[in-house]
């Protein structure tokens, strides 16, 4: 993410160990994408919604500047039951966005009812505007059945899933899936998420891309 001049880069991240566990998201900044600072961790369990993890997700840049991020957390300590968790910068003036807060009016954002597997629920996308509603991914699973749920928003804070998933194969569950823009008209630079009239690549880690309007079955 870009944002007053520097470049963030969050990581899942143990400070305890070199295996994965006691997840939080590493934080580095740049100016160049060459030289590197790495700052203390953005994201970390600090509420319920997230008290056992804080697992992948993703940023997005709103309509007014804001970073918001987004991304899993487990809340139960039985099973990896996982939830979906909205985060903003503490003081939005700062460009290492060092602090981040988690409003307690709104999470956890999304959470695995109607028949969604609670332990294949995970991997927010950076979300795109469209519609006057903002859209999202979130990875899963129904058996051997992978699943892209769509959830969508008008105010980024209260989200709503939609009847279909944008797309489901038989590969497993879907892995941190992912819903970037591609230029209809053969420009190489990149898109924003709510670029209007794009075409959307859709991929994830047990698939290969393709590529898809946003209109459908959102």
């Amino acid at each position: 993410m870009y944002y007053k001049g520097w470049y963030h880069l969050f990581y899942q991240y143990n400070p305890n160990d070199t295996v994965w566990g006691n997840i939080v998201w590493a934080h580095s900044v740049s100016r160049d994408l060459i030289n590197w600072i790495a700052l203390e961790p953005a994201i970390y369990p600090s509420i319920p919604s997230d008290k056992y993890g804080c697992c992948s997700g993703s940023a997005t840049i709103l309509k007014d500047g804001t970073p918001a991020i987004l991304y899993t957390g487990i809340n139960r300590p039985d099973i990896n039951y996982q939830v979906q968790v909205i985060a903003f910068p503490k003081n939005a003036s700062d460009p290492l966005l060092r602090e981040w807060e988690k409003p307690a009016a709104y999470n956890p954002v999304a959470t695995p009812v109607g028949g969604i597997n609670a332990t294949q629920f995970r991997d927010p996308t950076t979300a795109w505007y469209a519609d006057g509603h903002w859209r999202m991914l979130i990875g899963g699973a129904r058996g051997v059945r992978g699943l892209a749920y769509v959830y969508r928003s008008r105010d980024f804070r209260h989200w709503t899933r939609a009847k279909h998933p944008l797309h489901s194969a038989l590969t497993g569950m879907w892995e941190c899936p992912d819903f970037f823009p591609v230029s209809a008209s053969g420009l190489q630079d990149g898109l924003d998420t709510s670029e209007p009239g794009a075409k959307y690549a859709l991929s994830d880690f047990c698939s290969l891309p393709s590529v898809r309007n946003t209109r459908q079955n959102t």
